[in-house]
């Protein structure tokens, strides 16, 4: 982007939070978890770490899912994503429905087919978007994590953001909602998005984010009391979003925050062509890759 003939430096600023590595809800069923994420989404689990029975990561371009077995955990808001081909998509999802019959799953495109919503087998409400210029160079990724918060706490989460994680977070218009926008890595944001509705117990699911400036935002963190784990040299949790001036509490969500000397910060994560199979199988094109050429 040029402005006045210039570069506008500023517009490449990521802030503090360089990366959102990963989404966690417990599910009680991994045989389940298989049909929908990586043969009805088309993801990928990861084929090095948590391949037993009792856990599972799914590689979504460079993010996951992480899914450990136990009572089924819902994420109050929705995960955005983007897939390379959201017809290939739906077509996937049929082929599995009757399987995931009897439980939460459903699916459903806008009527320009520009983006399909599907919800999980125990109620998780995800986005899929086709790869297009508001999400950058994206063709298969997690651009976003959508949170419900409550009506009037989208500038104090913002400010918080701010304050406590050095993340340049701004107030904004949300899908005709007012919402906290805050950045956590290339082409990948938090969005707190006010609604009137009603908030859902907090049942204990979990995202994690790297940052570059640890000890900092660990300071403001511990001087509130708000450190939840102080889990190793490289991660710390914390989970209540307070108003930085009055305190007040203003959302819950765990955040497992990593330090970007942790040892899989960067982790290459193998992502699969799901439209490969034994019958129609075409050499070379067994992997899919995360990104597009960058247009000028």
């Amino acid at each position: 982007m040029k402005t006045n003939g210039q570069y506008d430096r500023a517009a490449e600023d990521l802030g503090n939070i360089v990366a959102l590595e990963h989404v966690n809800v417990l599910v009680p069923d991994q045989h389940l978890a298989t049909l929908f994420y990586v043969m009805g989404l088309g993801l990928t689990r990861d084929p090095y770490l948590m391949t037993g029975v009792t856990n599972m990561w799914i590689n979504i371009g460079r993010s996951q899912f992480h899914l450990p077995v136990g009572k089924p955990q819902v994420l109050r808001g929705r995960v955005g994503l983007v897939l390379p081909d959201l017809d290939e998509l739906q077509a996937r999802l049929a082929r599995f429905s009757d399987q995931l019959a009897d439980t939460d799953f459903s699916y459903a495109a806008d009527n320009k087919q520009e983006v399909v919503d599907v919800t999980s087998p125990w109620g998780n409400r995800i986005r899929c978007h086709a790869p297009g210029p508001a999400f950058g160079n994206v063709a298969l990724g997690m651009p976003y994590v959508e949170f419900d918060v409550p009506i009037g706490t989208a500038d104090g989460i913002a400010r918080f953001y701010q304050s406590f994680l050095g993340a340049p977070a701004s107030v904004k218009n949300w899908n005709g909602a007012t919402a906290a926008c805050v950045p956590a890595g290339p082409d990948q944001q938090l969005v707190f998005r006010e609604t009137d509705g009603p908030q859902a117990p907090y049942d204990g699911h979990h995202l994690q984010i790297y940052i570059a400036d640890f000890s900092g935002p660990h300071g403001h963190l511990n001087e509130r009391g708000l450190i939840s784990e102080e889990s190793d040299q490289y991660q710390y949790r914390f989970e209540d979003i307070v108003d930085p001036e009055s305190g007040d509490v203003l959302f819950t969500i765990e955040h497992e925050v990593r330090s970007m000397t942790h040892p899989l910060y960067a982790r290459p994560l193998v992502n699969r062509n799901p439209n490969q199979s034994n019958r129609k199988f075409a050499p070379g094109h067994e992997a899919t890759t995360w990104s597009m050429p960058y247009s000028s």
